[in-house]
């Protein structure tokens, strides 16, 4: 069994586990469900850098990333640098992150919020919106086309943007849709976590105009998102490159700055 199938399947007793304990009544219930969200995509046409930055603790790929920081801390350090957005991965048993990291991020910081998760449940996205996001991630490898439109349906009724993240052709052709913000090509393999920004440029084209292309995985320098440029991408999602730091705020800055002034 590979590791996204596992991932999955351990998601969906999550999930129905917590739909016992937190019914959708209350989530509704939450200040932070009545909040007007920000555009990431927005953010994304506007911004001449482009950058996702990412929370992140540790990965199947990598173990420990680093699990020394304060997600709020981090939040601040990147809304100085001047990324356009913040991924906040919320799955804990593979990834050490948890809605909490969202709440907090939240409200430390005004940017617009990614809540990286394996969503494979409406449940998932009104949680997403109850503890302060702004978008949500819809990953084609593990859902249909009618759970990508009725999901990214829902995102939009309660104000949040969809990025549909694909790996390959056939997941691109099975999941355009018009209810989708932002299209990202993961670089990275979830099968083998082999990783190749080959990946972009091959589906690059394939990729309406209509979608902010972004970017994601293996991004590790100014060089690799200037290869990407030219081919439409205007959101490049970054994590591990700055989690490994003791200061992932202070590399984002020195980043985005070499990025913006060659």
């Amino acid at each position: 069994m590979d590791i996204l199938t596992k991932i999955v399947l351990d998601k969906r007793k999550e999930v129905d586990l917590k739909k016992r304990v937190v019914p959708v009544s209350q989530l509704e219930a939450y200040p932070l469900f009545e909040r007007k969200t920000a555009s990431l995509a927005k953010a994304l046409r506007n911004n001449g850098a482009g950058i996702i930055a990412e929370h992140k603790r540790r990965s199947p790929s990598k173990s420990v990333i680093n699990h020394s920081l304060n997600v709020d801390r981090v939040a601040i350090g990147y809304e100085k640098a001047g990324a356009c957005g913040m991924s906040v991965l919320t799955d804990g048993k593979y990834f050490g992150g948890s809605l909490d990291d969202l709440l907090l991020a939240r409200a430390a910081v005004r940017l617009p919020l990614l809540r990286k998760e394996f969503i494979i449940d409406t449940y998932q996205i009104l949680e997403a919106k109850a503890h302060g996001a702004d978008v949500v991630l819809l990953i084609a490898s593990i859902l249909t086309r009618k759970e990508i439109k009725t999901f990214s349906e829902l995102a939009h009724s309660l104000g949040l943007e969809v990025l549909l993240e694909v790996h390959n052709r056939e997941e691109l052709h099975k999941s355009v849709m018009p209810g989708l913000d932002m299209l990202g090509v993961n670089n990275r393999n979830l099968k083998t976590f082999d990783v190749s920004l080959e990946t972009s440029k091959s589906l690059a084209e394939m990729i309406p105009n209509d979608f902010v292309k972004v970017s994601e995985s293996g991004i590790s320098s100014v060089e690799a998102i200037r290869e990407l440029m030219p081919f439409g991408y205007r959101g490049f999602l970054i994590g591990e490159n700055f989690m490994k730091t003791d200061d992932p705020g202070e590399s984002a800055t020195e980043f985005i700055k070499r990025l913006t002034h060659p």
